[in-house]
């Protein structure tokens, strides 16, 4: 599910990971971009992907400072970013705290198996390279809907031998898919603990998509002492940009769902959310000394425990 749009639409872009739609490049910038330096060769493009438009997996790329990107990607980061600066820094503490709740899940949780939905293209601090540098038998199934980084993943991704990776092209829009793939039941065993990931990529559903309904179905093949982690942007933070983002995100294609404190701590309904609950990111667990003002970050994180 990866993810031009005008400065209003920071706080939709702020954390991209992957969604179905992708946005038109601006005019002024050739779709003969040469290809990502990651990758040599000109041939190495998915057939079906674009790159004479943005997408929202390859602009988190470039906010975390990757290299697999396109001119429209830079073009739609750099104009979020001369009108939100803190664009950026979005990305880096959403980024930073996937690293915690893994991290947590793994040490403190003993949890072993990890399903990650809105994969993005690899980055530091991957979720089995986190997982793995505790319990290096840890087990990871990264799922995204965009080509490029299931090419990227497979190409980048290496497993401690004592444990395994797989990778999905599918969409979260579509539960049952992902579940019953081959790579999925042959990676984990939904017998045992799982930890659910969906870090920044609920907000590209819309409420008549029924998310909740889409959390809902993943958890109910995962076992008891299963784990949900996400983290979800909020108009709570700053009601003004919020709307501003809504609406050139409509404009660009690009759905956008802010939700309230209230609305995120609903998809952890029946769950033993952990302390502290939903709360800024900056302010989940965070290391060493706490953030003075946490809601500089427009996110919220949490992490529940099935029983």
């Amino acid at each position: 599910m990866g993810r031009a749009a005008s400065g209003a639409a920071a706080v939709a872009v702020a954390c991209f990971t992957s969604t179905p739609e992708e946005t038109p490049m601006p005019q002024d910038v050739s779709p003969d971009e040469t290809v990502p330096a990651s990758v040599k060769g000109p041939d190495w493009l998915p057939p079906e992907i674009n790159r004479a438009v943005a997408h929202p997996a390859r602009v988190y790329d470039y906010m975390l400072g990757g290299k697999d990107n396109f001119a429209a990607d830079r073009a739609l980061a750099d104009a979020v970013t001369a009108a939100m600066p803190s664009a950026p820094v979005m990305a880096r503490a959403n980024r930073a705290f996937l690293g915690r709740a893994v991290r947590y899940m793994a040490k403190e949780a003993g949890i072993r198996q990890f399903l990650d939905i809105g994969t993005g293209i690899p980055a530091a601090g991957n979720t089995h390279e986190v997982a793995q540098a505790v319990a290096p038998a840890s087990r990871v199934v990264y799922v995204d809907n965009d080509p490029i980084v299931l090419l990227h993943a497979r190409a980048l991704m290496t497993s401690d031998p004592a444990g395994a990776t797989a990778f999905i092209q599918a969409d979260l829009r579509e539960p049952d898919k992902i579940l019953a793939d081959l790579a999925l039941r042959s990676t984990l065993d939904l017998g045992e603990p799982v930890a659910l990931m969906l870090i920044a990529i609920l907000m590209y559903l819309s409420d008549e998509e029924s998310p909740r309904g889409i959390v809902s179905a993943l958890l109910d093949a995962l076992p008891s002492g299963s784990y949900l982690a996400i983290s979800h942007p909020s108009a709570d933070f700053s009601p003004e940009e919020a709307a501003d983002a809504v609406a050139a995100s409509e404009r660009s294609g690009i759905s956008f769902t802010p939700r309230t404190q209230a609305e995120v701590a609903a998809f952890f309904s029946g769950l033993e959310l952990v302390d502290p609950g939903v709360v800024p990111v900056l302010a989940w667990r965070p290391d060493g000394i706490a953030p003075s003002d946490p809601r500089v970050v427009y996110y919220y994180g949490a992490l529940g425990r099935k029983p």
